[in-house]
């Protein structure tokens, strides 16, 4: 049952990719490495967002696939990071100009314009303040947290630049995933807020009892 569920979950998942894929190849058919670097770019950006939408349920996601959240977590990361990873270098194989791998700082059109190099070492650094956390338990979570502006910065980029978002179904579902993740990370500071409520009140009744 719980491979069932496991199954089901990814599998979903994995037909919303391809569903996608199959509307940007259809609605502008293009050359295959074009359509790679399209590709690349869509799928990665889903399964970053995804990475990001599950935080805030790290009890639903365990209690239904049976499997530690930080590894499914960890699965849509990586899977997001490998693709949009390789979507620059396949804009340099296509173009063969190392300027892709430059951000632009002319003035903010061109930075956004060109901001998914931006939004690429963004989402290095977070995956680095992961690998990282257990030496600085401290402070890795606001470089973590830095995820999240680069979904900004490559759903801005995407709209400015990318082919498939003058396709208003695609520039609509992905504007919609950048909007779910803003949504989940105000949904996440408010569970914190709330357990630091619960552990500050638990500390005052303690504080109290012992008083007595």
């Amino acid at each position: 049952m719980v491979l069932k569920k496991e199954a089901f979950f990814f599998v979903v998942v994995v037909l919303f990719c391809l569903a996608i894929s199959l509307l940007a190849y259809s609605w502008r058919p293009t050359d295959p490495l074009t359509l790679t670097i399209r590709l690349l770019a869509l799928n990665g950006y889903i399964a970053v967002a995804i990475a990001a939408i599950i935080t805030p349920f790290i009890k639903e996601i365990t209690l239904y696939l049976k499997k530690p959240f930080t590894k499914v977590h960890h699965y849509f990361a990586a899977a997001g990071l490998l693709l949009i990873t390789l979507h620059p270098i396949a804009v340099f194989i296509r173009f063969m100009d190392p300027n892709v791998f430059l951000p632009e700082f002319e003035n903010l059109y061109v930075f956004f314009f060109f901001g998914g190099i931006i939004a690429l070492l963004l989402i290095y650094v977070g995956v680095g303040a992961v690998l990282l956390r257990r030496k600085f338990m401290t402070f890795w979570r606001p470089f973590h947290m830095l995820t999240y502006l680069a979904l900004f910065i490559g759903v801005i980029h995407a709209n400015l630049r990318g082919i498939d978002f003058g396709n208003i179904y695609i520039q609509a579902v992905f504007d919609t995933l950048f909007g779910l993740a803003l949504l989940t990370l105000v949904l996440k500071r408010v569970q914190f807020y709330r357990i630091k409520q619960r552990a500050r009140r638990y500390k005052q009744a303690q504080a109290n009892s012992g008083s007595k």
